[in-house]
C-alpha cells in the first residue's frame, strides 16, 4: 500500500515533537513562544484524530501505520509530560506539572514497551489494537498537557484522571498481554 495519507499525517505528529519542545524551551526567554507552542501542540493532537478519520475513511490501513500511529502517541505524551516537569521552574505556567503523573505516563509506556518485547520473544503475534481505556488515557493526556499549557483550572482534576485513566489502561494491556503469552491457541489481536 506504500505511504498513506494517514501515515503521513501520524508522521508529522512526530515531525511537529522537537518543534514544540524547542518553542517550550525558546519560551523561556521569550514568553510569546508559548503560544506558538499551543498552536503546534494543537496540530499534533489534531492530527492524531485525522490519522485515524482518513485511515477509516480512505481504507489506508497499513502495517506501518499500525506501528507509527501509537508510536507518534506515545512519543508526543511521554515528550509532553517530561519536558513540561523539566521545565517547570522556568515556563511561567499557572501550573506545574507533577511528578506524579510524569512517573505513571512514563512507566506504563515502558511496560508497554517491555511487553512488546516479551512477546517479540516468545515469538507471539503482536497485533497493535486501541482499546476503549487506551484511548480515553490518550484523550486525557493530551487534555492534560493543553490545559497546563493554556493554564485552565481544569488543569487540576484533568492530570489526577489522566493518571487514573493511565493506570487502568496499563493494567488492562499488562493482563491482556499475559493471557497472549499464556495462550498456545489461536493469536488474536493484542
Amino acid at each position: 500500500m506504500g505511504f498513506t495519507l494517514a501515515d503521513k499525517i501520524s508522521s508529522l505528529r512526530i515531525i511537529l515533537l522537537p518543534l514544540f519542545i524547542s518553542l517550550l524551551i525558546f519560551s523561556r526567554a521569550h514568553p510569546a513562544a508559548m503560544n506558538a507552542a499551543i498552536v503546534v501542540f494543537s496540530l499534533a493532537v489534531l492530527s492524531d484524530f485525522f490519522d485515524g478519520m482518513v485511515a477509516r475513511i480512505k481504507n489506508e490501513k497499513s502495517q506501518l501505520g499500525r506501528v507509527l500511529d501509537p508510536l507518534a502517541d506515545k512519543l508526543l505524551m511521554v515528550s509532553s509530560f517530561l519536558a513540561l516537569y523539566l521545565l517547570r521552574g522556568t515556563l511561567g505556567l499557572r501550573y506545574r506539572m507533577p511528578v506524579e503523573a510524569v512517573l505513571i505516563v512514563v512507566s506504563r509506556d515502558v511496560m508497554l514497551t517491555l511487553g512488546l518485547l516479551v512477546l517479540h520473544l516468545v515469538k507471539r503475534p503482536i497485533f497493535i489494537r486501541p482499546t476503549g481505556w487506551g484511548k480515553a488515557t490518550a484523550f486525557f493526556q493530551m487534555a492534560t498537557v493543553f490545559a497546563l499549557l493554556v493554564g485552565a483550572p481544569a488543569f487540576i482534576w484533568l492530570w489526577k484522571a489522566a493518571a487514573a485513566l493511565t493506570v487502568i489502561s496499563g493494567a488492562d494491556y499488562i493482563i491482556r498481554g499475559v493471557k497472549k503469552i499464556n495462550d498456545r491457541s489461536k493469536p488474536d489481536p493484542v
